[in-house]
């Protein structure tokens, strides 16, 4: 037996787990202390009802012989796909039903995609950047370049073509910076990855923030992004399903290199490896795409935006730099007085009693940096504001 050495190059704690044991021990040192936590990007607001009555409706026919489902399609039921489908068409992108293919998230595709490349590929990667990107791909043995994001550059990196890769991770609107590219800008990462033959890997979690016209839901709503992307998307911060597990993929029959095609390959790959998402699940998700569904998510949305507004509005009151707050769940914010990010963390926990995450855990551009969430309660966004604009006030 030997193990994949590969696994000694990432950290021991993924981010957050260390986040949660910092929590921890101040707790148990201070029962006493109210902690609000507006730190890992988990939503607090139930499912939309509209999802729970499809769900519901779902388990009874799993309790009927004339109903009940086995084993699904491995890219998932004709159902949500065709919802998934419509949803695209909105915007103006056409998709063709067997370029979707259904998951329990973005984060587990964005890790198992890889499955279908060479080892031997070179991955280019923004810094600072959501640490699945880089920790699979060090899992896997892989050599990993970063896009340098910068106050400088508002976050937003843009193609270097003396830089070479093969696999490209693209994030917007960004987690942890909030930030979202235009349609401009991606087109100019969609030129670079055809002339390079590279993919794109878009991860379009935090599509549903997007408020702006000039910002981009859809990467394939660019010329030429068929034949050199594809699309991650997850009904987890859509429609609050972080904990009933279900996203999808989008992989146009044009991506294609060396007489592989990347659709079927993917196909088969599922095939091999995984079994669909539960019947019920999906019966869940398509209710999102019902006009009472679309209500009901789109409310909750709104009201996460109002969170993040508080945030922004007190980073302006402070005169705290920042990006994202539109468009995106996310504030992150150049950390007071040069303090660094685990610094900062520790401060404003042990002064204030209020989490967010440190910047440093999404890459060495990071440092210095702190990112904010609006997922949390209403009750507590505005309590956690109040206590942040009491403590950097003095």
């Amino acid at each position: 037996m030997k193990f994949n050495l590969n696994f000694n190059d990432i950290p021991d704690n993924y981010l957050f787990a260390e986040v949660a044991d910092r929590v921890a021990a101040y707790t148990k040192a201070h029962p006493d202390k109210k902690v609000l936590k507006l730190g890992i990007g988990d939503v607090t607001l139930p499912l939309a009802k509209e999802v729970i009555k499809a769900l519901h409706a779902a388990v009874d026919e799993m309790g009927s012989a004339a109903t009940f489902k086995g084993y699904g399609p491995y890219e998932g039921y004709e159902f949500l796909r065709s919802a998934i489908k419509d949803y695209y068409a909105e915007t103006g992108v056409e998709l063709a039903l067997n370029e979707i293919f259904v998951s329990d998230g973005a984060k587990s595709d964005l890790g198992n995609i890889l499955d279908i490349f060479s080892q031997d590929n070179t991955v280019l990667v923004p810094d600072p950047v959501y640490p699945v990107y880089v920790d699979t791909n060090a899992m896997a043995g892989r050599k990993v370049l970063f896009a340098s994001a910068t106050e400088q550059n508002n976050f937003l990196p843009m193609p270097d073509y003396s830089v070479k890769a093969d696999i490209i991770y693209i994030c917007s609107p960004n987690n942890p910076t909030g930030a979202a590219y235009s349609k401009a800008q991606l087109k100019e990462w969609v030129d670079y990855a055809n002339k390079s033959g590279a993919v794109i890997l878009y991860d379009a979690a935090y599509e549903s923030f997007i408020e702006e016209k000039s910002a981009v839901k859809s990467i394939f709503s660019i010329d030429g992004a068929r034949t050199c992307a594809i699309e991650f998307c997850s009904f987890s911060k859509t429609a609050g399903f972080t904990g009933t597990r279900c996203g999808y993929t989008v992989i146009p029959r044009e991506l294609e290199k060396d007489g592989m095609n990347a659709n079927r390959t993917w196909l088969r790959r599922q095939s091999t490896k995984f079994n669909g998402v539960p019947y019920i699940v999906q019966r869940g998700a398509a209710a999102v795409f019902t006009p009472q569904g679309r209500k009901e998510t789109e409310q909750n949305i709104a009201y996460y935006k109002n969170n993040a507004k508080l945030i922004s509005d007190c980073m302006d009151e402070l005169g705290i730099w920042y990006t994202g707050g539109k468009n995106s769940p996310y504030i992150w914010l150049k950390c007071p007085n040069g303090m660094k990010s685990w610094e900062f963390f520790d401060y404003l926990l042990n002064e204030a009693q209020v989490v967010g995450t440190p910047g440093a855990g999404f890459g060495a551009n990071g440092e210095g940096y702190f990112r904010l969430t609006a997922f949390g309660s209403s009750e507590v966004t505005k309590e956690a504001v109040s206590r942040i604009k009491n403590l950097l006030k003095k």
